[in-house]
């Protein structure tokens, strides 16, 4: 938050945020806010719904207060992985985006959503910002030898961003493929109902085809990384045991280094640990989420900061400026 207002050289508002001694949270505003355009900067620590609920409460106080536009800002938007039907479960993120309407926001900012759909939950405008450019920038400035790299998709649903990276930077692509991944896609749709009971009644005109069953192959590696540094690229990195895998895969198969790069770097419970044991060398993420404390359990975790693209999009949001600028040489598979 912090580097973005000091970039743009404006003053935090005067606002108090805390919780109450039963655990509510209050919000008070304490200045003005009748017909501007406030920016809500809301990154999201550990403890998700305090920080949704601070955001929701802050969005309604502004309201109420007659501000003009109420635009937040969040880098890593939470529940983006709860986009999809799950069983029967709920798609957490479309009702997170009616909430966040009717506390009163009227566009959001935020960077490399899980899921690009997500933008058609929201009844207002969304501006999706990319990271890559700045992991692409790190890779070229900071990886020695980077011409001898190879970008590599953990899973065949990670493909169409590895591609992007790999056609940006002119290197060769490889994906893993095989039974030691399990990805999101391959979770049950399902939504599994109690074994039929034997006397029910069945409408004849209801006998559906019998599909295989899905097996996966033995895991392998398509493309060649042998005697190649390996950067395995995706937007969020938080149980790092796939990652860790790949890595020990990759070194199998002859990678002699072993990058991660990620937009978001949640890295949940003991991924500090896990990180700092395993074969990765390094971990490469943006400050969208706060990591300091996981930078201090495992050296081998890097920091790309992203505050200049958001700090830029507050600044032509508010002046009405076109964002093309910050879009140019993106692709839909960034």
């Amino acid at each position: 938050m912090g580097l973005q207002v000091g970039r743009l050289g404006a003053e935090l508002g005067k606002s108090v945020v805390y919780q109450e001694t039963n655990g509510e949270t209050r919000v008070e505003i304490k200045e003005s806010v009748r017909g501007q355009d406030i920016f809500i900067i809301q990154t999201i620590p550990r403890d998700v719904n305090t920080a949704v609920m601070e955001l929701l409460i802050m969005a309604y106080a502004l309201k109420t207060a007659c501000a003009r536009n109420i635009i937040g800002v969040i880098p890593y938007f939470p529940y983006s992985k709860q986009s999809k039907m799950r069983k029967r479960g709920s798609i957490v993120c479309k009702l997170l985006a009616s909430m966040l309407a009717k506390a009163g926001l009227t566009h959001i900012i935020t960077m490399d959503l899980h899921q690009k759909e997500i933008q058609g939950f929201f009844s207002f405008p969304v501006d999706n910002l990319r990271a890559s450019p700045f992991l692409l920038q790190y890779i070229q400035e900071e990886i020695p030898n980077y011409r001898n790299a190879v970008i590599v998709a953990k899973s065949p649903d990670a493909a169409k961003r590895a591609q992007s990276y790999a056609e940006r930077l002119r290197l060769g692509l490889a994906v893993i493929h095989g039974e030691a991944q399990c990805t999101e896609l391959d979770m049950d749709d399902g939504r599994h109902s109690p074994p039929m009971v034997k006397n029910a009644t069945v409408h004849p005109g209801l006998e559906l085809p019998l599909m295989m069953a899905k097996e996966k192959p033995p895991i392998t590696v398509v493309g060649d990384v042998g005697g190649r540094i390996a950067i395995i690229v995706d937007d969020i990195i938080d149980d790092v045991e796939s990652f860790v895998a790949a890595a020990d895969i990759l070194k199998e198969r002859g990678a002699y280094k072993i990058y991660v790069m990620a937009t978001h770097g949640i890295l949940s419970a003991d991924a500090p640990r896990l990180i700092e044991e395993s074969s990765v060398d390094e971990v490469v993420v943006t400050n969208t989420v706060p990591h300091e404390v996981q930078k201090l359990q495992c050296p081998k975790i890097k920091t790309v900061d992203i505050s200049l693209i958001l700090s830029e999009a507050i600044r032509r949001t508010h002046n009405g400026e076109s964002m093309a600028y910050l879009f140019r040489n993106i692709t839909v598979d960034d």
